[in-house]
């Protein structure tokens, strides 16, 4: 078998050589942003670059039409490196998305010539809805992740860290109905459903001084009538509610819905809440495969500090994917100023002369980390056998 260091260049010889196109796959994601669950062109992109490269791919997965899998080689130690592709309302890839995606096919194009020497298969798997929905979920669910013995990808953002942490979170759709009248001649005739929102937000409120540590709960209202002299009738919100770990969320989900149930309560309207799309759970990252990526990146000459623990981020699904399988989430940096991610001004550095290059180190470093899992006798079968467990 090839020494690590002839792989290492084997496999940026062969990235090296796909360079123009995955540079040019990053911009032209980053020139059509799509939402979730609607990253058609974005998903034929990434689908059509990997299957004339060689990779066996798959559409449609899962019953999601933007998602899909590509593999390359045979081998019985399965990597899932996970692509995504889509954008935030508005703002385009303020969170860097295009990088993301670019990133998770140069490592898979970069894997490929070497994935059968390796006893490898390398799969990529095309994860819609990080920004809203839980695509990821929506995959686990569907068997998609159930032979993959580590799951990785590089998140775009302003520094390099690995290890970071992230809070679960869950979201709610809420609207009050109830009666319009006249709000100066008929007003007892009414039911007034903004007061029954503001009766939840006041409870909520109150909430605050009690909520665990890092827990947030945050919303905004949608609805709360048209006009100042009728009675509204209709209020809607959404809101998130964020915790440490997913029990934690359990926890703080019934709270808050109890305060919105106090709205409906006092003020007689009908409440309807539901659930928008997935619970993300809590972000795990597997220490191993973190330093495997740390030494990948920093052979780069990259800077990759290790994150506070303490320091929570946001949120995202690869968290979900974190209690199944061993996963990393390292952060990929680039200069943006003194902007920060889902910021109308960080979309405008992603296709940045340094975007591309993390594009290139993150895919290298990936690939380079798989290296290490498939070269290392104990973490591989440390990795099989926690897979066959499952």
């Amino acid at each position: 078998m090839s020494t690590l260091a002839d792989l290492r260049a084997h496999t940026r010889a062969a990235l090296t050589a796909r360079r123009d196109e995955v540079v040019a796959l990053s911009h032209s994601l980053h020139a059509e942003p799509e939402l979730a669950y609607e990253e058609h062109r974005s998903a034929r992109k990434i689908a059509d670059l990997l299957e004339g490269r060689g990779f066996e791919v798959t559409r449609g997965v899962c019953e999601l039409p933007t998602a899909f899998t590509a593999t390359a080689g045979r081998g019985e130690l399965v990597v899932g490196i996970c692509v995504e592709y889509d954008a935030l309302p508005g703002i385009g890839h303020a969170c860097g998305h295009n990088v993301n995606g670019a990133a998770a096919v140069a490592a898979g194009l970069a894997l490929a010539p070497v994935a059968d020497e390796l006893g490898l298969t390398v799969k990529l798997i095309g994860t819609p809805a990080e920004e809203s929905g839980g695509g990821k979920v929506d995959l686990l669910r569907g068997g998609a992740f159930d032979d993959v013995a580590a799951a990785m990808m590089v998140h775009a953002g302003p520094n390099d860290s690995v290890g970071m942490t992230s809070l679960a979170i869950s979201s709610l759709r809420v609207s009050y109905t109830g009666r319009s009248a006249h709000a100066a001649a008929m007003p007892h005739r009414g039911i007034n459903a903004a007061d029954a929102m503001m009766i939840a937000q006041v409870a909520v409120a109150a909430y605050r001084q009690q909520l665990m540590p890092g827990a947030v709960v945050s919303g905004i209202v949608t609805a709360a009538g048209d006009a100042a002299n009728v009675i509204p009738a209709y209020a809607a919100a959404d809101y998130d509610c964020r915790a440490r770990t997913a029990g934690e969320l359990a926890e703080l989900q019934a709270r808050v819905r109890a305060c919105f149930e106090a709205g409906a309560l006092a003020t007689g309207a009908e409440l309807a809440m539901e659930a928008v799309g997935n619970d993300y759970a809590d972000l795990r990252q597997d220490l191993a495969i973190g330093r495997s990526y740390q030494a990948a990146a920093e052979a780069l000459g990259r800077v990759v500090p290790q994150s506070d623990p303490s320091v929570l981020g946001g949120s995202t699904d690869m968290g979900n994917v974190s209690h199944l399988v061993p996963t990393i989430h390292p952060m990929i940096g680039y200069d943006c100023g003194d902007t920060i991610m889902h910021n109308p001004a960080f979309t405008r550095f992603g296709t940045s002369p340094q975007a591309d290059r993390a594009v290139l180190d993150g895919g290298l470093a990936m690939a380079w980390t798989t290296l290490d899992l498939a070269l290392a006798p104990a973490h591989r079968a440390s990795l099989l056998t926690r897979l066959a467990a499952r």
